[in-house]
């Protein structure tokens, strides 16, 4: 008897770590023994039949390919969906530049959230001390309240946080936001105006339950906010 037989004398069967760890510590096993890959037989996924390691590998690498893929053209969806954002802010912008009063102020975001990002659904709440220097008369856009006023309770923890919020709003924020329709908003984003939202707020709804979310990126709207806030301080001075 050799060697290498006595070796094995007495030893444990191997089991299916020792391989594990054989074949992770042999590298390049596989590079040394080729014609070992094209004999190994692995049971098909679909339970019917048998496939090559190196067709189970290359099925593996094509899932792969399509996870990463998949990847790729989510990214690349936010990408463009960011940067269709970042133009539609950048036009406010220029309308806000552009207009001379308060009121063109009001009127340019109306019209810019509406045929930009196709919000139809909105509303510009202002405080008693930005609603006089519009001098225009409530609409369905517009509405005008005392920062005291007991309608605004149901706003007592978005005004102090003061930050952009995003979700399915209550029955009585609904109801003053928009008395007309207010069954018909499924979910609401809710914008600040101003330091401390000492302007007013606006608000955007949509019929869709999941169209604005807790989860939701909400860079854009303090973006929207801050430009909206801006324009109208700067017409009260």
């Amino acid at each position: 008897m050799n060697s290498r037989q006595t070796s094995t004398i007495g030893q444990e069967p191997l089991t299916e770590d020792d391989v594990v760890q054989f074949l992770t510590r042999e590298a390049d096993f596989f590079t040394r023994h080729p014609g070992l890959l094209a004999q190994l037989e692995l049971p098909h996924q679909s339970g019917e039949g048998a496939i090559s390691l190196v067709e189970r590998q290359l099925s593996v690498l094509r899932e792969k390919n399509r996870g990463l893929e998949g990847r790729l053209k989510d990214l690349i969806s936010v990408a463009r969906s960011n940067h269709e954002l970042s133009d539609k802010v950048h036009r406010l912008a220029l309308r806000l530049i552009r207009s001379h009063s308060a009121a063109e102020v009001i009127e340019a975001v109306e019209e810019v959230l509406r045929e930009d990002f196709g919000a139809s659904d909105t509303v510009a709440v202002l405080f008693h001390n930005a609603s006089d220097i519009v001098q225009a008369d409530d609409t369905r856009f517009l509405r005008r309240v005392e920062r005291q006023s007991g309608e605004l309770k149901a706003f007592a923890t978005f005004l102090e946080r003061a930050r952009p919020r995003c979700g399915r709003a209550r029955d009585s924020q609904l109801e003053f936001l928009f008395p007309d329709h207010a069954m018909e908003i499924g979910s609401v984003a809710l914008i600040p105006l101003g330091e401390r939202a000492e302007i007013g707020m606006l608000a955007i709804g949509s019929g869709d339950s999941d169209r604005f979310h807790p989860g939701m990126s909400t860079d854009f709207l303090e973006r929207i906010g801050e430009l909206v806030g801006l324009a109208l301080s700067s017409r009260m001075r």
